[in-house]
């Protein structure tokens, strides 16, 4: 049977879980559809998410379309949630984008839609809520050409706007021949002879749509199901199923992971080749360890069912691999795909309640992390406390949520802070050697040079690979990429060049008759040691530079609000960038610092007499050059402190 796995994706509130409800109920599958106002859905699960009526966690559900079989995955709506997103797209044959007949394009709308467009996701557009008081057609269809920069095929039109009478008539308009030949040079040739006959124009429509050059748009509503069997034919039949060789070597992605009733760990896979089986070795994540699969459930008719084995083109949850992480690849490894959205940029600290036990929070948000990885955990042993990275303020509502409903947990968080990072100003140098001042038995010389945004750090060799064996090398590679998680000021150091400029080692000895004497030897641990006082020293030299996150933002409002906006953007920090004037309506561009949007969102109302819309998404990281540099405490053994780094390490060495 045909698979189509198939991503229903929206800014919150559009509608994409009542539409999930009503394709379900449309099908066959349920009886009756669920609320989100009432917590009745199927794939909202969580009690948060049915206390709040949004989306957080990614759900799949199964039905059938006559002779295929959809998986369909409802995936959040807010912002702060878009990683849940990001892991979903990797593993889609085709996308919903629902849209708000009301609201129209809105923010997320348009972020969703370029990653679509750049990941080739074909993608039909369903306008939801057409029952609803200000419902639009043509002005919508307009916007969507426009504010989504994409070329829309109307699937037909509607009647009675705005009223519980709405109804959508599906069929292909004139305007369908226009959007279609412009990409399609015999379309057009056969346009202009007036040759085209109906199945022609449907061809071009599947073709086109399955390059995701055209968007096919519907119009109905998931509360009276207006459009629903329109939409349903057009997910069977312009939309492509899933491929994949059953019988060629196994790969696979786990985009979720979630902790059973007992605890333990059920992966959510899609197989794009071989056939997975039960108790049969597989290989997984990055270090190809190796694991069985005790159990699989495949999903059918709206809900999972166990079975043997899941070929390639389905979606599995998987028992049995206790390692297991979001992102791994299963088998054979595909191509890596760059990420889609941007990495968190907030961080806050967690503060447990008086009788909160710490090693239990620990544990939790350990868990947490497990189910989302761009949730970063940093703890400090010193201090007792533990950060966590963030998108958004309500991102962190739910992760207070979570820990009291789910583990019984009480907390509190401080104040939200920028994550910044730091940029090498200069080149350092420097370097330790064997018996001069420290400890261990190597020599160590490093070399840091600044690099371009985005190239990561580079480690290289001044040194010939032969001058001592590559396990000290690899230990100070390995050392060096860890120490530049915390720079001069606590921050990150993402992208820099380390040369290692001097090696030394001591051979194994042993004294007569006797074994190897580690004291007279080098090992592994006297290059961990020695590297970050070498490195740090070295950075010190070079001099860093803190930089925070940025927001592009774009600011669509009233002309005549644009003289109140202008001085509380200056207020934030923002840099004010172009400004373009569209009749009564200006859109105004700029760049604002990451710690200021929740401020700029909440303000933008009142200045706009709420008819204001802000997009803003991060874009680059900015030097500091305002107030006194933001400094993030430590948590490794300080080794800017050399005194205090030796007494830590020998300390830690001695117990």
């Amino acid at each position: 049977m045909p698979l189509l796995n198939l991503g229903i994706l929206a800014h919150v509130d559009a509608g994409k879980t009542s539409l999930t409800e009503r394709l379900l109920h449309s099908v066959g599958v349920i009886d009756e559809i669920g609320s989100v106002d009432a917590g009745t859905t199927r794939t909202d699960t969580l009690a948060l998410e049915r206390r709040r009526g949004i989306t957080i966690k990614s759900a799949v559900v199964s039905f059938p379309v006559d002779d295929v079989t959809v998986n369909l995955i409802d995936t959040p709506g807010h912002p702060d949630f878009i990683a849940e997103v990001e892991r979903v797209l990797g593993v889609l044959d085709g996308a919903v984008l629902v849209v708000s007949a009301v609201e129209g394009v809105q923010a997320q709308t348009r972020v969703l839609m370029r990653t679509l467009r750049r990941l080739r996701i074909p993608t039909l557009i369903f306008v939801n809520k057409i029952d609803r008081r200000g419902a639009r057609e043509q002005d919508l269809l307009r916007a969507l050409t426009r504010r989504l920069n994409v070329a829309v095929v109307p699937m037909g039109r509607t009647a009675g706007l705005g009223t519980r009478e709405a109804a959508f008539t599906p069929g292909l308009g004139p305007s369908a021949l226009d959007v279609l030949a412009d990409h399609d040079d015999h379309l057009l040739t056969a346009y202009v002879e007036n040759t085209v006959s109906y199945d022609r124009l449907r061809t071009a429509l599947v073709d086109q749509t399955r390059q995701s050059l055209v968007h096919p748009v519907y119009f109905g509503s998931a509360v009276t199901g207006a459009g629903m069997d329109a939409l349903v034919s057009g997910i069977k039949e312009l939309l492509p199923t899933a491929d994949g060789n059953p019988g060629g070597p196994v790969s696979g992605t786990v985009f979720k992971v979630e902790r059973g009733p007992a605890g333990e760990k059920i992966a959510y896979a899609r197989m794009f080749s071989g056939t997975l089986g039960v108790r049969v070795p597989v290989v997984f994540g990055d270090a190809r360890q190796e694991g069985k699969v005790t159990a699989v459930s495949v999903f059918e008719h709206g809900t999972d069912v166990r079975c043997d084995e899941v070929p390639a083109g389905r979606i599995a949850k998987l028992w049995g691999l206790a390692d297991i992480r979001i992102g791994d690849a299963l088998g054979r490894p595909r191509k890596a795909e760059s990420h889609c959205f941007a990495p968190p940029t907030l961080e806050t600290v967690v503060v447990p309640a008086p009788g909160t036990e710490p090693r239990a929070l620990h544990v939790a948000l350990t868990q947490l992390a497990e189910q989302d990885p761009l949730i970063g955990l940093r703890h400090d042993e010193v201090r007792g406390e533990t950060s966590v990275s963030l998108y958004g303020e309500v991102q962190k509502e739910v992760v207070q949520a979570t820990l009291a409903d789910e583990y019984g947990l009480d907390v509190t968080f401080r104040e939200t802070t920028p994550l910044c990072i730091e940029r090498p100003a200069g080149t350092g140098v420097a370097a330790e050697f064997i018996k001069k001042g420290h400890p261990f038995l190597a020599t160590v010389g490093l070399r840091v040079e600044p690099a371009p945004a985005g190239a990561g750090v580079d480690f290289r060799l001044e040194v010939e690979l032969g001058a001592m064996p590559y396990a000290f090398f690899k230990a100070v590679e390995d050392t060096v990429r860890e120490t530049l998680g915390q720079g001069l000021h606590g921050w990150r150091v993402p992208d820099c060049t380390v040369t290692m400029t001097h090696s030394g080692y001591c051979p194994r000895q042993s004294h007569a008759h006797q074994g190897f004497d580690k004291s007279m030897s080098s090992t592994g641990y006297d290059f961990r040691g020695l590297t970050p006082l070498v490195l740090m020293e070295a950075l010190r030299r070079a001099g860093t530079q803190v930089h925070e996150p940025m927001h592009r933002f774009s600011i669509e409002a009233p002309a005549d609000t644009l003289g109140a906006l202008l001085p509380v953007l200056a207020g934030l920090g923002a840099v004010p960038g172009s400004t373009e004037t569209r009749g009564s309506v200006c859109v105004l561009d700029g760049a604002v610092p990451a710690a200021r949007v929740h401020e700029l969102e909440q303000r933008l109302p009142g200045l706009t007499r709420g008819e204001g819309e802000l997009e803003s998404a991060f874009d680059h990281y900015a030097p500091v050059t305002r107030g006194t540099l933001p400094e993030r405490a430590r948590t490794d053994h300080n080794p800017l402190n050399r005194k205090e780094y030796l007494l830590n390490v020998t300390r830690r060495v001695g117990s």
